[in-house]
């Protein structure tokens, strides 16, 4: 790790002058993400700008129409927040799931947004030299390396990085948007703010390195207050997902047709993944195991797998139908 300078920042504005005037500067919240980087050589800031004293950036807002969730609201009082837990399960449970209780101490909401892929291959510069992710050109170590942990879905040549957070499918699937301060403000869907790799897979996101996220927002639905977040890993505790899904159900009157689905995968795809696919198989059609699971197989398609990664071909699907059944009581 090589010397870096150190300021904190007063004012969002004095913030972003900080890291916008000077090169290679970086914003610090948690640290949980950053000091990884920088303790591994992905990273090498020449000045951290401390935004953890941001005055109402960190507050939880629980309205009629929808949470406002501040950009440095802890993941740990976001999750245990009681009403975020009782009427929007997704939100709280996709939090606890991730990481370990001590990061989600530190760990804050819009650095969890922006935290990096744990492939090996990117965090390993050293040994790896070749990552398109981290050095743009260079190639991609895990084309034909070991890649058990990698993306079926939304790849390119150019990279098959899976992203690696819980908490953004939860925002994809219930239409959050992400609100951020760069000149003026702007409002970024969920969805178009992690982007596919293509042939710039160092481009993670629609913003420049002196914007600041401000907040998440998610509008209250049905859908939201009936949902469920499932992780599927290797072992229960700190541990990425090899497959998840954030679902939400509304019913009909009759309470066997599904009048709205939301459904969001992860640990399968280079960005959280929408199955829009499978919502539309499943709106209009009645809630029953061998519908959601007809439906669910669709989730998957178009998938490419590099051989050690192709059972999440299979998982994903399994994964999708078990969280749609568990949340509509069929299971």
């Amino acid at each position: 790790m090589r010397n870096f300078g150190y300021v904190r920042a007063a004012t969002v504005p004095d913030a972003q002058e900080s890291v916008g005037g000077q090169p290679d500067a970086r914003f610090l919240a948690g640290g949980t993400t950053m000091v990884d980087l920088m303790k591994c050589g992905v990273e090498t800031p020449s000045t951290l700008v401390d935004i953890t004293r941001l005055p109402g950036l960190d507050g939880i807002e629980v309205g009629p129409d929808g949470v406002r969730l501040g950009s440095l609201a802890r993941m740990s009082d976001v999750a245990n927040d009681p009403r975020i837990g009782r009427e929007f399960p997704v939100l709280s449970e996709s939090l606890w799931r991730g990481a370990s209780e001590q990061l989600r101490n530190m760990a804050t909401i819009g650095g969890n947004l922006m935290q990096r892929t744990r492939c090996s291959y990117f965090r390993e510069p050293a040994s790896f030299p070749a990552c398109n992710k981290r050095d743009p050109g260079s190639g991609c170590s895990a084309l034909e390396g070991i890649n058990r942990g990698h993306a079926v879905l939304g790849t390119s040549p150019s990279c098959i990085a899976t992203y690696p957070g819980d908490f953004a499918v939860a925002l994809v699937a219930f239409d959050a948007t992400v609100v951020v301060q760069n000149g003026g403000r702007r409002a970024f869907t969920a969805d178009d703010f992690f982007l596919l790799p293509g042939d710039t897979p160092h481009i993670e996101h629609p913003i420049g390195p002196a914007d600041l996220i401000l907040a998440v927002e998610v509008p209250v639905s049905a859908a939201l207050r009936r949902s469920h977040y499932l992780k599927v890993r290797d072992r229960e505790s700190y541990e990425f997902a090899a497959a998840s899904a954030a679902v939400g159900l509304e019913m009909e009157d009759d309470g066997t047709t599904v009048r709205d689905v939301r459904i969001a995968l992860g640990g399968i795809a280079t960005t959280p993944w929408r199955a829009r696919a499978v919502e539309a198989a499943l709106i209009g059609r009645t809630l029953d195991e061998a519908t959601v699971r007809a439906a669910c197989a669709q989730v998957t398609e178009g998938a490419v797998d590099h051989g050690m990664n192709s059972f999440k071909i299979a998982l994903a699907p399994r994964v999708a139908a078990r969280a749609l059944l568990t949340v509509g009581g069929i299971v």
